[in-house]
């Protein structure tokens, strides 16, 4: 048995499950980068700590460590207790760490805030991706992986426009945005239910699946690690984008947000889109068209110098990240045997965090050593090199069978 899911009568999105997963998928994109518009303001607001510069930057990808550890043991978790515990637990911990900027006194208390936050995204994550393989299957899962990645950036503009505009008031006025996550719960909790198979006392395999699946392993493999260079190369954006516009002359808070409300509303736009074009092209030539679209994008950021070209580059990096998004999660739910579906979100969710974490750590060196348009042409190449992969991994006929 696939799913706990019969026969479906009504379109995916209209399945108020499907509503609460969303809610939960908006969340990812809060936690880490919201608070991007705010980090010039908070290093000078935070000038007489001489690490402030080091540590403003590790504000937005601190909770991403703590996902890269939490998330395989959540994982772990929720193949053993459950999923709906997990989640419902994550969100009240999100919503408590993530405002907890506002009170505290430095930076090192904020970025231990912010490894907390980094715990709860992990379990609303983990039971997230396993929920979404538990109540979906087929054309429906396609469709809400498309959805989840629209969700994360639709959520994502609306999170950090809001908060580009109010750190021009206050630096820690966007760590008050995280409250918002409480008015996801009353849904959560009467609509999110735990698969029966998932019982302790449910011992047996579900029928037709067994646990050695050996090949399954290897290709999983190979999308973690893709995945998570994925996101490390995109994070550069809600990283460095700040900076970049402030050393360029830009009001770096209302810049920094609109510029990420761009990249977020072509993202959710694309990511529309992704069922239809997946089922055109396929997998292959959908990376294709992905990382295409990102090495455009970073391309144009090397000689762009006004604010149109700046948009259309952040603009053609979020469309492509949004169609390669989504089909790391419905390759990872096809190949997972149903009873580890919990261990592969984890692993998942670990290696999309990962990512991000490392951005900074090799970004800033380099910008440091040879200035941002070389960190651009060099991502575009990379991205360059990954769209030819892509092509000749679709002329072979590879990822046709998933």
């Amino acid at each position: 048995m696939e799913t706990i899911l019969a026969t479906r009568q009504i379109p995916v999105w209209q399945d108020r499950r499907a509503i609460a997963l969303l809610m939960a998928a908006s969340l990812t994109t809060m936690a880490n980068a919201t608070i991007a518009p705010a980090l010039p303001g908070l290093e000078r607001l935070f000038a007489d700590d001489p690490n402030a510069a080091l540590l403003t930057r590790l504000l937005v990808p601190a909770p991403s460590l703590a996902v890269a550890i939490c998330a395989p043991l959540v994982g772990l978790a929720a193949d053993r207790i459950g999923r709906r515990k997990l989640l419902l637990v994550g969100v009240v911990l999100f919503v408590i760490s993530g405002c907890a900027g506002l009170l505290l006194p430095d930076l090192p208390t904020i970025f231990a805030s912010r490894l907390v936050l980094g715990i709860a995204v992990a379990l609303i994550m983990t039971a997230q991706t396993a929920l979404i393989g538990d109540y979906f299957s087929g054309d429906d899962r396609n469709a809400l992986t498309g959805l989840q990645i629209s969700a994360r950036n639709l959520g994502g503009l609306v999170f950090i426009l809001t908060a580009g505009w109010v750190a021009t008031i206050s630096p820690r006025l966007p760590f008050a945005i995280y409250g918002f996550a409480a008015a996801f719960l009353p849904l959560m909790w009467l609509v999110i239910v735990d698969p029966p198979r998932l019982s302790p006392a449910t011992g047996a395999t579900p029928l037709g699946e067994s646990d050695d699946r050996r090949p399954w392993r290897l290709l999983f493999t190979m999308l973690v690690l893709l995945q998570g260079v994925t996101n490390m190369i995109f994070f550069i954006m809600p990283t460095q984008l700040s900076f970049f516009l402030d050393a360029g002359g830009y009001d770096s808070a209302i810049m920094t947000g609109s510029a990420l409300g761009v990249l977020m509303l072509s993202g959710g736009g694309f990511a529309l889109l992704y069922p239809r074009i997946q089922r055109a092209v396929g997998y292959a030539d959908i990376f294709a068209l992905g990382y295409g679209a990102m090495a455009l994008g970073f391309l144009l950021l090397v000689t762009a110098s006004a604010t149109p070209a700046i948009f259309a580059a952040v603009a053609a990096i979020g469309a492509g990240y949004a169609l390669v998004s989504p089909s790391f999660i419905a390759l990872a739910l096809n190949l997972a045997p149903t009873r580890k579906r919990g261990l592969a979100g984890g692993i998942l969710t670990a290696s999309i965090f990962i990512g991000q974490f490392c951005s900074p750590l090799l970004s800033t060196p380099l910008i440091a050593a040879y200035g941002y348009a070389s960190l651009f042409g060099g991502t575009a190449v990379l991205l360059a090199a990954m769209t030819a992969t892509a092509v000749l991994a679709g002329g072979a006929g590879w990822l046709r069978r998933q």
